[in-house]
């Protein structure tokens, strides 16, 4: 039998590897709370469900449709999961203003969910997103 921790990590790694790198839209309806809240959204976006899956796809996916994502590292602890991941891909679309340069993308994350359910509840995170941003203008 799994525990709570083994199961909540799950959660996680099914949101990154269906969510993110797939895009799969039935998944993230299954994975989302309808509370959930993104304690690290920019104000000006929508802190919901609906401001994670415009990033995902309307954002990143456009400007990098090969995205697969790495997890190196997953801790949990009660509902927490922090996991430390890599979201890569070619950059063949604008990404944030910047035109396509074609170069491959590596964007680090460090991410703790709050998994109630089975569902991602809350989300804190930092990405290393405005570093590779300032490298493609160069």
């Amino acid at each position: 039998m799994k525990t709570m921790a083994e199961n909540n990590k799950a959660v996680v790694r099914r949101f990154n590897q269906e969510v993110i790198a797939e895009g799969n839209l039935e998944s993230f309806k299954e994975l989302m709370d309808e509370q959930f809240v993104n304690r690290s959204a920019p104000e000006s976006m929508d802190n919901g469900a609906a401001g994670m899956l415009y990033f995902f796809n309307e954002i990143l996916r456009p400007a990098m449709p090969d995205i697969h994502v790495t997890i190196h590292q997953q801790v949990s602890e009660g509902d927490l999961v922090t996991t430390r991941n890599t979201i890569s891909g070619t950059q063949t679309g604008v990404l944030l203003g910047i035109p396509a340069t074609g170069r491959v993308v590596d964007i680090d994350v460090i991410d703790i969910v709050r998994v109630k359910d089975g569902r991602y509840f809350e989300h804190w995170g930092i990405t290393s997103l405005p570093e590779v941003l300032s490298q493609l203008q160069n």
